[in-house]
């Protein structure tokens, strides 16, 4: 069966994370050599042995997506050992206040979020896109939720955090377009999958359960309101959506959003 993405150039940060993971190892079957980084050197190892298991090709490294030099460190490693990089994923996930209340939230809280994945998507793009343009072209894909387009109490800097994400992805298409490089947002609504105990997506869904006095594998088992599909997305369909987003398929798709959230945002 042929593999659509043959001996292609995929880096991966947050690899070692539900979200990630998926997405590398769906790349990995198809063809493409993966590096995976995050911060958790066993974690790395593990989701690159069970890529190994599959049959995939997969390099772990440690490395700090808040980091400017270790990130541009990391691109130049790669694309050295790659001949270049064709597509890069920052799926990071990052602890942070959730629940609270403007009246109550304190500023540092409401930043931190904001802070993190808007630097962390901009510096995988400044890594990665020289790297992209040597080689001819390249995609850049990101993640968000619905949260910007929702309103609603205690997720004020989440939904600040992931317009940002969205408007990064938006906006570097225009500048990128000169080097064939294409940028696609992924918005997905809660994946019940990567909801894990002493998961990051289990603490950001856990004041919302527990306001409903319920927990939260009993609140992701409902259906949402709102919900327009029959359920929550799965992994395997974030993975599927970014395979099909740095597809030739998709060869006309930039700075687009891709809306796996249901129905909740419509947009």
């Amino acid at each position: 069966m042929p593999q659509t993405f043959k001996d292609k150039c995929v880096v991966v940060h947050g690899g070692s994370g539900a979200i990630g993971g998926a997405v590398a190892r769906a790349f990995a079957r198809e063809g493409a050599g993966v590096f995976i980084t995050g911060r958790d050197r066993a974690r790395l190892d593990a989701a690159a042995r069970a890529i190994e298991a599959e049959g995939g090709r997969a390099e772990a490294a440690v490395v700090d997506a808040l980091d400017a030099q270790a990130m541009l460190r990391h691109a130049a490693e790669v694309a050295g050992r790659a001949g270049g990089i064709d597509i890069a994923l920052n799926a990071i996930g990052v602890m942070h206040v959730q629940g609270t209340p403007l009246a109550a939230l304190a500023l540092e809280d409401f930043f931190l979020p904001v802070q993190a994945y808007t630097r962390a998507c901009f510096l995988t793009a400044k890594a990665v896109a020289p790297h992209m343009a040597k080689r001819g072209g390249g995609v850049i894909l990101s993640v968000s939720t619905p949260a910007s387009r929702l309103p609603g109490p205690g997720y004020l800097g989440h939904a600040v955090a992931c317009a940002g994400v969205e408007a990064l992805s938006r906006h570097m298409a225009g500048e990128l377009a000169a080097f064939n490089i294409r940028t696609v947002c992924i918005r997905s609504h809660a994946i019940p999958e990567a909801v894990t105990a002493g998961s990051h997506a289990r603490e950001v869904f856990r004041p919302a359960a527990e306001s409903m006095g319920l927990t939260v594998e009993q609140m992701l088992a409902a259906k949402p309101p709102g919900l327009l599909v029959e359920r929550l997305p799965s992994l395997d369909q974030m993975a599927a959506a970014a395979l099909f987003a740095a597809s030739a398929g998709a060869a006309a798709m930039t700075g687009a959003v891709l809306n796996l959230s249901g129905g909740i945002t419509l947009d």
